[in-house]
């Protein structure tokens, strides 16, 4: 089964997903915009529309999509109109892509649970838009942090946010 998640770059919410049992595989891409085999430069230009994704395939049976989502939610902030930290743009913009009713409403419900519940001090912003192409990103940013952990953005953005999910997610 497929999910697709922008929760602001993708080099974040990769290493997030790598560590799930049952995700089989997270590929970091761009979904969501017009521009046919759009380039790492044309996406963060702004001009394409496209996000920047992961697309996760996973074992249905190991994990369900309403967790992979509890995890998206935990794990950036979907309070912030495209923008991640410092991560600014539309390309960063929080959404869920799904592929299929199943999860649209999944998704739904999962956000007005958040909404009810008063869990952000701010109202959730994440869309909720059908999936499209996806466009697999440059390999020089596949499996990126555990390429590059002392690569500064790596150690002074990721590395945290890694350690607090991982000590939250035993």
């Amino acid at each position: 089964m497929k999910a697709t998640f922008g929760g602001g770059c993708f080099w974040c919410t990769e290493v997030i997903f790598q560590n799930i049992e049952g995700v089989r595989s997270v590929l970091p891409g761009y979904m969501g915009g017009k521009t046919v085999h759009p380039t790492y430069k044309e996406v963060c230009n702004g001009d394409t529309d496209h996000v920047e994704v992961v697309q996760l395939d996973f074992d249905e049976d190991k994990v369900d999509f309403e967790t992979l989502l509890k995890v998206f939610f935990k794990t950036h902030d979907p309070t912030t109109l495209n923008r991640q930290g410092n991560d600014v743009g539309t390309q960063y913009r929080s959404v869920v892509f799904y592929h299929d009713d199943v999860q649209k409403e999944a998704a739904e419900r999962l956000i007005a649970e958040l909404e009810r519940q008063a869990v952000f001090l701010k109202p959730v912003v994440t869309a909720v838009e059908p999936a499209d192409k996806f466009w697999e990103a440059e390999d020089y940013h596949h499996d990126y942090f555990n390429r590059n952990p002392g690569n500064p953005y790596c150690a002074a953005v990721i590395a945290p946010k890694l350690q607090k999910f991982l000590k939250e997610y035993k």
